[in-house]
């Protein structure tokens, strides 16, 4: 079925792609914009009540200010609300729930087919940006008792755990923050790391010292230098590890638990990146573009938000330091190459 036409198809639509929609329409640029999922589908499966890392003037898209009632960063609720208010505001058209599972050349242009349910779809567009995340799938533990259903890979709700023996497997930012939530809402929290102690660098500054007071009075039991061996019903076997994160010896330790969070990153899906012909590069595995235009190397698609980053282990691409995405790419599509002019801060907060 052949659906329409534009100039622009957008694929993805959280803040970055919400905000480039909202660039084209000012332009007059006629645009299509799809998602697999629903606006902001990344913040919104963050546990309840998780708030930004970074301030709410870093966060906000298209110029219209976040502003959150006791002026603290805004929250996840917070913030899928204003990402509605602005798709309201500038009446945007989403194709919510339609992933693209084809773009391929046709003349000057591409076609892109999506598959909304029970059918599918094609359009005509001239050209094409992937502002499709990289977060995608989780990074997996890779060993047995993984795909048992009292292991996630997502921090959901901190009341699942009340009096529950709960090990997080982690020790960065979300696995910081999901164990001291949990812990408040009474589990009784263990973490599993494989580094000697948490990179603070990489922990929301406010978490850090009560982390660390817990951790010292014993109220959470804290097992570094650890990787997980397996995974039963009931317990959860540890084994310490070697400098590269390789089990040392035989010998393990096991951790009575009810519930295991695995929260040890997530992976960008590149599938669509690959049908498109990108040139993927390093480890990991970005997209290769043009940092002054967002062009890829495939002309015509362009790359934007954290879909440049590919899957990041040291994260430094942020929705904080994309804003300047949008105006080079439309600083290239209209040929105003000198009005690139978005945000850009000299230190990230996040």
């Amino acid at each position: 079925m052949h659906a329409g036409e534009a100039q622009i198809a957008i694929v993805g639509a959280g803040p970055i792609g919400l905000e480039l929609a909202v660039a084209l329409k000012r332009e007059g640029i006629s645009y299509v914009q799809f998602d697999a999922k629903q606006i902001g589908y990344t913040v919104s499966w963050w546990a309840p009540q998780t708030r930004f890392f970074s301030s709410n003037e870093r966060i906000a898209i298209a110029g219209v200010p976040l502003v959150t009632p006791d002026e603290t960063k805004a929250t996840r609720e917070q913030y899928l609300a204003y990402l509605r208010s602005v798709v309201m505001q500038f009446d945007l058209k989403v194709h919510t729930y339609e992933p693209v599972t084809g773009i391929d050349r046709f003349g000057d242009g591409f076609v892109v087919t999506t598959q909304p349910v029970g059918r599918e779809r094609t359009w005509r567009v001239q050209k094409v940006v992937l502002v499709s995340g990289g977060t995608d799938h989780p990074r997996r533990l890779n060993v047995p008792g993984e795909n048992l259903p009292h292991v996630d890979h997502y921090f959901r709700d901190p009341h699942t755990y009340f009096g529950q023996q709960l090990m997080i497997v982690g020790g960065k930012n979300s696995a910081v923050e999901a164990a001291l939530r949990c812990h408040h809402a009474g589990a009784h929290v263990s973490i599993s790391y494989r580094r000697s102690a948490f990179p603070t660098r990489n922990i929301k500054y406010w978490l850090t010292p009560e982390i660390t007071g817990l951790i010292e009075s014993k109220r959470i039991a804290f097992y570094p230098s650890t990787v997980v061996r397996e995974i039963t019903p009931t317990q959860v076997s540890l084994s310490a590890c070697t400098s590269d994160f390789q089990p040392r010896g035989t010998e393990t330790t096991h951790i009575p638990t009810d519930f295991v969070l695995s929260l040890i990153g997530y992976e960008q899906d590149t599938r669509l990146f690959k049908l498109a012909g990108l040139d993927m590069i390093g480890d990991c595995h970005a997209p290769r573009f043009d940092e002054k235009t967002m062009q890829s190397s495939v002309p015509g698609i362009y790359v934007a938000g954290t879909a440049v980053g590919g899957t990041q282990d040291k994260y430094s691409v942020f929705l904080e330091n994309c804003h300047v995405h949008v105006d080079r790419i439309l600083a290239h599509l209209t040929g105003r190459t000198s009005e690139a002019r978005a945000r850009e801060y000299s230190r990230p907060e996040t």
